[in-house]
């Protein structure tokens, strides 16, 4: 599956999509779905919670591992997607649209998240 180009790229494989009145949306890249494998379990971090770039902000549970959840960005959580915490699936599925964790209302953007060609490059995808 293909980076979509008009989403940002954390190293830790994280994607954050354009702000849309100051928000967007946070979720897994299928890179790293694939390096988890099934996902069964998600915990996202409350809305309202404050979340820092680069600092863990919740876990995905696979039937592999239990892998740390890193925010891409600085802010404050403003949604959870309830159809992954009920369906965790969903990261593996639809990691790019469906599969989406968390919106998050930004005060900038963030200057060292990649570019689609950048994280393909890094994960040399």
């Amino acid at each position: 599956m293909s980076n979509p180009q008009q989403l940002r790229y954390s190293k830790e494989h994280e994607w954050l999509s354009a702000s849309e009145a100051g928000v967007s949306a946070v979720g897994i890249t299928s890179h790293a779905a694939d390096a988890l494998g099934d996902v069964v379990f998600v915990q996202l971090p409350e809305v309202g919670a404050a979340v820092t770039a680069g600092e863990t902000c919740g876990e995905l549970e696979s039937t592999k591992s239990v892998s740390d959840l890193y925010s891409p960005v600085t802010g404050e959580v403003t949604e959870i997607n309830q159809d992954v915490v009920d369906d965790p699936s969903l990261v593996n599925s639809a990691p790019f649209e469906g599969g989406w964790l968390f919106k998050v209302k930004t005060s900038d953007e963030p200057s060292d998240l990649l570019s689609a060609e950048e994280y393909s490059a890094f994960t040399g995808s």
